[in-house]
Protein backbone atom coordinates (compact mmCIF):
# COMPACT_ATOMS: atom_id res chain seq x y z
CA UNK A 1 0.00 0.00 0.00
CA UNK A 2 1.31 3.41 -1.11
CA UNK A 3 0.84 6.24 1.69
CA UNK A 4 0.54 9.66 1.00
CA UNK A 5 2.81 11.96 2.45
CA UNK A 6 2.20 14.65 3.77
CA UNK A 7 3.57 18.09 5.34
CA UNK A 8 3.82 17.22 8.99
CA UNK A 9 3.70 21.32 10.56
CA UNK A 10 -0.39 21.14 11.24
CA UNK A 11 0.06 18.19 13.06
CA UNK A 12 3.18 19.04 14.78
CA UNK A 13 0.78 21.26 16.75
CA UNK A 14 -2.08 18.77 17.07
CA UNK A 15 0.42 16.42 18.95
CA UNK A 16 1.24 19.46 21.90
CA UNK A 17 -2.79 19.45 22.35
CA UNK A 18 -2.81 15.49 22.51
CA UNK A 19 0.06 15.82 24.93
CA UNK A 20 -1.70 18.85 27.13
CA UNK A 21 -4.76 17.62 26.68
CA UNK A 22 -4.05 14.41 28.62
CA UNK A 23 -5.61 13.27 32.10
CA UNK A 24 -5.25 15.39 35.17
CA UNK A 25 -4.46 12.96 37.89
CA UNK A 26 -5.14 14.54 40.91
CA UNK A 27 -1.61 14.83 42.55
CA UNK A 28 -1.68 18.32 41.61
CA UNK A 29 -1.25 19.07 37.77
CA UNK A 30 -2.95 21.61 35.65
CA UNK A 31 -4.05 21.59 32.52
CA UNK A 32 -2.19 23.75 30.05
CA UNK A 33 -5.11 24.16 27.62
CA UNK A 34 -8.15 24.38 29.24
CA UNK A 35 -10.99 22.42 26.90
CA UNK A 36 -14.62 23.67 27.12
CA UNK A 37 -17.16 21.13 28.80
CA UNK A 38 -18.88 18.97 26.07
CA UNK A 39 -22.86 19.04 26.09
CA UNK A 40 -22.72 15.09 28.08
CA UNK A 41 -20.58 14.59 31.01
CA UNK A 42 -19.87 10.97 31.84
CA UNK A 43 -20.48 10.38 35.53
CA UNK A 44 -17.56 8.75 37.12
CA UNK A 45 -17.81 5.19 37.96
CA UNK A 46 -14.37 4.80 39.57
CA UNK A 47 -16.40 4.54 42.67
CA UNK A 48 -17.32 0.67 41.75
CA UNK A 49 -14.33 -0.75 42.50
CA UNK A 50 -11.50 0.77 44.63
CA UNK A 51 -8.54 1.53 41.17
CA UNK A 52 -4.93 2.07 41.77
CA UNK A 53 -1.44 1.49 40.01
CA UNK A 54 -1.20 -1.78 38.13
CA UNK A 55 1.54 -3.70 39.73
CA UNK A 56 3.18 -4.57 36.35
CA UNK A 57 6.81 -2.84 36.08
CA UNK A 58 8.36 -1.55 32.33
CA UNK A 59 10.58 -3.98 30.91
CA UNK A 60 14.45 -3.78 30.82
CA UNK A 61 14.37 -5.17 27.32
CA UNK A 62 11.07 -4.94 25.45
CA UNK A 63 9.96 -7.30 22.21
CA UNK A 64 11.44 -5.81 18.96
CA UNK A 65 7.61 -5.76 17.80
CA UNK A 66 4.54 -5.30 19.71
CA UNK A 67 3.57 -8.29 21.35
CA UNK A 68 0.52 -9.69 22.82
CA UNK A 69 -1.11 -13.20 24.58
CA UNK A 70 -4.54 -12.84 22.67
CA UNK A 71 -6.11 -10.92 24.81
CA UNK A 72 -8.68 -7.89 23.45
CA UNK A 73 -10.82 -5.32 24.34
CA UNK A 74 -14.09 -4.56 22.87
CA UNK A 75 -15.43 -1.22 22.85
CA UNK A 76 -19.22 -1.10 22.60
CA UNK A 77 -20.87 2.39 21.59
CA UNK A 78 -24.07 3.49 19.63
CA UNK A 79 -22.33 3.23 16.02
CA UNK A 80 -20.90 0.14 16.79
CA UNK A 81 -18.01 -2.33 18.28
CA UNK A 82 -14.36 -1.55 18.29
CA UNK A 83 -12.23 -4.53 18.73
CA UNK A 84 -8.67 -4.23 19.82
CA UNK A 85 -5.16 -6.45 20.08
CA UNK A 86 -3.90 -5.78 23.46
CA UNK A 87 -0.12 -5.45 23.29
CA UNK A 88 -0.12 -7.19 26.85
CA UNK A 89 3.91 -8.55 26.29
CA UNK A 90 5.37 -5.19 24.94
CA UNK A 91 3.58 -2.85 27.11
CA UNK A 92 2.58 -4.74 30.33
CA UNK A 93 2.03 -1.65 32.84
CA UNK A 94 -0.39 0.45 30.11
CA UNK A 95 -2.55 -3.04 28.97
CA UNK A 96 -2.34 -4.26 32.58
CA UNK A 97 -4.03 -0.48 33.75
CA UNK A 98 -6.15 -0.27 30.95
CA UNK A 99 -7.52 -3.81 31.61
CA UNK A 100 -8.39 -2.94 35.14
CA UNK A 101 -9.95 -0.19 34.47
CA UNK A 102 -12.35 -2.18 32.55
CA UNK A 103 -13.11 -4.57 34.45
CA UNK A 104 -13.87 -2.14 37.05
CA UNK A 105 -16.35 -0.65 34.42
CA UNK A 106 -14.24 3.22 34.79
CA UNK A 107 -14.76 3.87 30.62
CA UNK A 108 -18.99 3.28 30.68
CA UNK A 109 -20.26 6.08 29.88
CA UNK A 110 -17.18 7.65 29.34
CA UNK A 111 -17.09 9.59 26.04
CA UNK A 112 -14.70 10.31 23.70
CA UNK A 113 -13.93 14.02 24.11
CA UNK A 114 -11.64 15.14 22.00
CA UNK A 115 -11.96 14.34 18.08
CA UNK A 116 -8.96 15.72 15.37
CA UNK A 117 -10.10 14.43 11.83
CA UNK A 118 -7.05 12.77 9.86
CA UNK A 119 -5.37 12.72 13.62
CA UNK A 120 -6.47 10.61 16.54
CA UNK A 121 -9.75 10.51 18.76
CA UNK A 122 -9.37 10.57 22.12
CA UNK A 123 -11.17 9.62 25.35
CA UNK A 124 -11.15 8.00 28.88
CA UNK A 125 -11.64 11.22 31.02
CA UNK A 126 -14.72 10.63 33.02
CA UNK A 127 -15.31 14.37 33.48
CA UNK A 128 -15.39 14.47 29.91
CA UNK A 129 -13.46 17.47 29.87
CA UNK A 130 -9.90 15.88 28.79
CA UNK A 131 -8.39 16.92 32.27
CA UNK A 132 -9.70 14.18 34.65
CA UNK A 133 -8.31 10.48 35.42
CA UNK A 134 -7.91 7.77 38.03
CA UNK A 135 -6.60 9.57 40.50
CA UNK A 136 -2.82 7.66 40.35
CA UNK A 137 -0.29 7.68 37.52
CA UNK A 138 1.36 5.03 36.00
CA UNK A 139 4.80 4.78 34.39
CA UNK A 140 6.41 5.37 31.00
CA UNK A 141 7.61 2.67 29.44
CA UNK A 142 9.60 1.78 25.98
CA UNK A 143 7.60 2.74 23.15
CA UNK A 144 7.05 -0.57 21.19
CA UNK A 145 5.83 -0.25 17.03
CA UNK A 146 4.84 2.26 14.57
CA UNK A 147 1.93 4.94 14.97
CA UNK A 148 0.10 3.94 12.43
CA UNK A 149 -3.70 3.94 11.22
CA UNK A 150 -5.22 1.70 14.43
CA UNK A 151 -3.14 2.19 16.53
CA UNK A 152 -3.91 2.82 20.26
CA UNK A 153 -1.76 4.37 22.76
CA UNK A 154 -1.94 6.20 26.25
CA UNK A 155 -2.47 10.23 26.29
CA UNK A 156 -0.14 11.99 28.60
CA UNK A 157 1.29 15.06 28.97
CA UNK A 158 5.02 16.44 29.16
CA UNK A 159 6.22 15.43 31.95
CA UNK A 160 7.25 12.19 32.97
CA UNK A 161 4.99 9.01 34.43
CA UNK A 162 1.86 11.17 33.46
CA UNK A 163 -0.35 8.54 32.16
CA UNK A 164 -3.75 7.87 33.63
CA UNK A 165 -6.63 6.72 31.72
CA UNK A 166 -6.57 8.32 28.74
CA UNK A 167 -5.93 7.16 25.21
CA UNK A 168 -6.15 7.78 21.77
CA UNK A 169 -6.67 5.85 18.64
CA UNK A 170 -4.89 6.89 15.30
CA UNK A 171 -6.92 7.97 12.50
CA UNK A 172 -4.48 8.27 9.36
CA UNK A 173 -0.63 7.14 9.03
CA UNK A 174 -0.15 10.78 7.97
CA UNK A 175 -0.59 11.31 11.47
CA UNK A 176 2.81 9.04 12.35
CA UNK A 177 5.25 11.29 11.36
CA UNK A 178 4.40 13.62 14.08
CA UNK A 179 4.08 11.16 16.92
CA UNK A 180 7.24 9.77 15.81
CA UNK A 181 9.17 12.80 16.53
CA UNK A 182 8.08 12.71 20.03
CA UNK A 183 7.93 9.07 20.73
CA UNK A 184 6.85 9.17 24.22
CA UNK A 185 2.78 7.77 23.86
CA UNK A 186 2.98 4.16 24.88
CA UNK A 187 1.61 1.66 22.19
CA UNK A 188 -0.57 -0.73 24.06
CA UNK A 189 -2.94 -2.13 21.06
CA UNK A 190 -4.45 -1.77 18.04
CA UNK A 191 -7.54 -1.49 16.39
CA UNK A 192 -8.23 -5.08 14.85
CA UNK A 193 -12.14 -4.69 13.74
CA UNK A 194 -14.10 -1.81 14.02
CA UNK A 195 -12.11 1.42 12.21
CA UNK A 196 -15.77 2.58 10.43
CA UNK A 197 -16.79 2.75 13.62
CA UNK A 198 -13.56 4.97 14.76
CA UNK A 199 -13.91 6.87 11.44
CA UNK A 200 -17.44 7.46 12.24
CA UNK A 201 -17.14 8.95 15.43
CA UNK A 202 -14.21 10.81 14.03
CA UNK A 203 -16.75 12.62 11.71
CA UNK A 204 -19.42 13.51 14.32
CA UNK A 205 -19.46 16.83 14.81
CA UNK A 206 -16.83 18.39 16.88
CA UNK A 207 -15.59 22.53 17.51
CA UNK A 208 -12.66 22.51 14.90
CA UNK A 209 -14.24 25.61 13.37
CA UNK A 210 -14.02 26.90 16.63
CA UNK A 211 -10.46 26.45 16.57
CA UNK A 212 -11.07 23.69 19.11
CA UNK A 213 -11.62 19.80 18.97
CA UNK A 214 -14.05 19.19 21.42
CA UNK A 215 -16.91 16.81 20.31
CA UNK A 216 -20.39 18.87 20.65
CA UNK A 217 -21.99 15.65 20.37
CA UNK A 218 -19.99 12.89 21.96
CA UNK A 219 -20.36 9.44 21.62
CA UNK A 220 -19.79 7.47 24.80
CA UNK A 221 -17.90 4.12 25.56
CA UNK A 222 -21.06 2.21 26.64
CA UNK A 223 -18.98 -0.70 28.21
CA UNK A 224 -15.38 -2.08 27.62
CA UNK A 225 -15.17 -5.75 27.38
CA UNK A 226 -12.45 -7.39 27.84
CA UNK A 227 -11.56 -11.36 26.53
CA UNK A 228 -8.64 -13.57 27.78
CA UNK A 229 -7.49 -16.66 25.14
Amino acid sequence: MIRTVRSPLPILALVAVLGASACSTGVGSNPTTPAAEPSAVASDTSSQRPLGPPEATPLAQPPAEPAGDGTTATISTELGDIVIQLYTDSAPVATENFINLAEARYYDGVIFHRLVPGFVIQGGDPTGTGTGGPGYTIPDEPVVGQYGRGTVAMARKQAPDSQGSQFFIVLDDAAEQALESLRTYVIFGEVTEGMDVVDAIAATPNAGQQGGNQALEPVAMDSVTVSRP
